[in-house]
């Protein structure tokens, strides 16, 4: 627990990705391998589920710490985050543990989920004392259900790698459907996760006991990712070397088609078959052995193009799809890639390969609703980079968000990488507006102390009264200084609290921008918008010069025209 909670604190405190990978790096080398199984889940995005209410840590470390409700309020807001704020207002610890993470979350964590609040109370008066500040900070994110760290998926990859010494790659596929709660981490899974390449297993067993560990072959293939086309397309030679594809708006999804049955995984590696039960039943009209990468789009059967993807966000915000809901919000997959076929694992092919062998397994379907579900994302054709960015204006008509160029001989690859052949994304630029900034709260990590996630308003000038309506959150897109900058600001302007929240004088102007917009009777504003994000600070522009609420709503409108 001690060397977890010491490299959580690193990673946290650090935004060096040299210095996060060396941090992992040594806690790898020598942690035990029921402990590091437990820390490469919770790194790599495992979720540790809420084992105590919120009311009651704070109630107990409130009263641990001999503090008014008032005084813990103040110190909570000074702070910013919940688990840092009960670690500093405990006394010292009396005892020292040396239980390593296992023993702590299997026999300690776990266990406290449904316990009588009496027997929480006593659990965690002896749990606390025998922690540091780190420790502290780490158990109240475990056991509060807040636990996140800034370290990517990938880092934690490269790290195990160079601790086993073996391909990042084979790492990455062997870490496939690792987060996935159905599974306990535990010593075996993770020596199996680090193991050489060869094995006491003879031939092409062997290689089977790699790829296909905890003999679960519904797991898909890393997925391989695109990079950001930041330069001028013209500067990636004649178009002819790519294939080009519309950057379609959708889920990301691979359907795998194995020992007769079917599974649909999304990109965040959940398991989500029972989301989609019509795509489902598409991989029942597949042969054996086929692994398809597509987009899961808002698709109504029959029609010649796609619908917005707010429609379906309905299949991912309900807990019980009614008929109602499938009726609602009807869904297909748009494949681009065929990663395995007949048992084959098709990723070293070349894409044209591997395209060509896609086109005609959607020909070979016979039965035409599987037809209908499995559409193959057609290819955008340019006589040179000015026709196609031409084309590429059409973008927000056709309810796509630019283009994809997938060069013709790259094999598919692990993650964000340009080592088996490149993809980029040619997305169009954001929609923007200026904003006025309304409401801030902290941040978390190492900005807990730091108003960083704010509110934006534009102007409703409905019924000749001019006011500011809130229409989007943000926290990304400034700089570490002008963060700082803002958040003294915030702290100066403030005119109301609302628990975490700081209602603020509007002052400050920022240009915001987002991938999409759509009506929503749900928003006091009428509108909601996709990833928004700062763009910059306006210090140009006085709040009176900020956009207004009619030119949002008439984005909806030119977007329908």
């Amino acid at each position: 627990m001690k060397r977890f909670a010491a490299l959580y604190t690193a990673l946290d405190a650090t935004t060096s990705t040299h210095d996060k990978l060396e941090a992992l790096t040594s806690y790898f080398s020598i942690a035990e391998p029921e402990d590091a199984a437990w820390a490469s889940y919770f790194l790599a995005g495992g979720k540790p589920r809420q084992s105590v209410p919120t009311r009651l840590l704070t109630e107990f470390a409130r009263e641990r710490a001999g503090l008014p409700a008032w005084l813990f309020e103040e110190s909570y807001h000074a702070v910013g985050d919940l688990a840092e704020t009960i670690a500093h207002i405990l006394p010292p610890a009396q005892r020292s543990s040396e239980l390593g993470l296992t023993q702590w979350i299997e026999q300690r964590v776990l266990p406290l989920r449904g316990l009588a609040p009496e027997e929480l109370r006593t659990r965690l008066f002896s749990y606390w004392d025998e922690l540091d500040w780190s420790g502290r900070f780490l158990l109240t994110k475990l056991i509060g259900g807040g636990f996140r760290v800034g370290v990517a998926r990938q880092l934690v990859v490269r790290a195990l790698a160079e601790v086993a010494g073996i391909d990042h790659k084979r790492i990455a596929q062997r870490m496939v459907g690792w987060t996935d709660s159905r599974q306990k981490p535990d010593a075996a899974r993770y020596l199996r996760l680090i193991a050489p390449e060869a094995t006491d297993v003879a031939g092409d067993d062997a290689q089977h006991a790699i790829e296909r560990h905890d003999s679960d072959l519904g797991l898909p293939y890393p997925f391989f990712l695109a990079h950001p086309l930041q330069t001028e397309p013209g500067t990636l030679g004649d178009p002819s070397r790519w294939l080009i594809e519309w950057k379609w708006d959708g889920i990301r999804a691979q359907l795998v088609k194995r020992a007769g049955r079917v599974w649909l995984w999304s990109r965040g590696e959940d398991l989500i078959t029972d989301r989609f039960p019509e795509v489902a039943a598409l991989g029942e009209a597949l042969p054996d052995g086929f692994v398809i990468d597509g987009e899961i789009l808002a698709w109504e059967p029959g029609a010649a193009a796609p619908l917005p993807f707010a429609r379906l966000q309905p299949r991912i915000a309900r807990k019980t799809l009614t008929k109602k809901v499938l009726t609602d919000s009807p869904a297909a997959l748009l494949a681009y890639d065929l990663l395995e076929a007949h048992g084959e694992d098709l990723r070293m092919a070349p894409l044209i390969e591997r395209r060509a062998r896609l086109d005609s397994l959607a020909v070979s379907l016979e039965n035409p609703l599987a037809r209908d579900l499995l559409r193959v994302s057609p290819l955008v054709c340019g006589a040179d980079w000015q026709a196609l960015a031409a084309l590429r204006e059409e973008s927000r008509a056709r309810g796509v968000e630019g283009l994809m160029l997938k060069e013709r001989e790259s094999l598919y690859g692990v993650g964000r990488t340009k080592a088996s052949g490149t993809w980029w994304k040619w997305k169009i630029d954001p929609y923007a507006v200026d904003a006025v900034l309304v409401y801030a709260q902290r941040g978390h990590g190492r900005r807990a102390s730091l108003y960083t996630d704010f509110t934006f308003a534009v102007w409703d000038e409905a019924n000749g009264v001019r006011t500011l309506v809130p229409f989007a959150k943000a926290y990304s897109g400034l700089t570490d200084e002008e963060m700082r900058q803002v958040d003294a600001i915030v702290r100066k302007t403030t005119i109301e609290k609302f628990g975490p929240v700081r209602s603020v004088t509007p002052t400050l102007v920022f240009e915001i921008g987002f991938e999409g917009i759509q009506a929503s009777p749900r928003h006091k504003s009428g509108v909601a918008v996709r990833f928004p994000r700062m763009l910059r600070w306006r210090t140009d522009k006085h709040i009176d010069d900020a956009d207004t609420l009619a030119m949002l709503k008439g984005f909806i409108d030119d977007r329908a025209a």
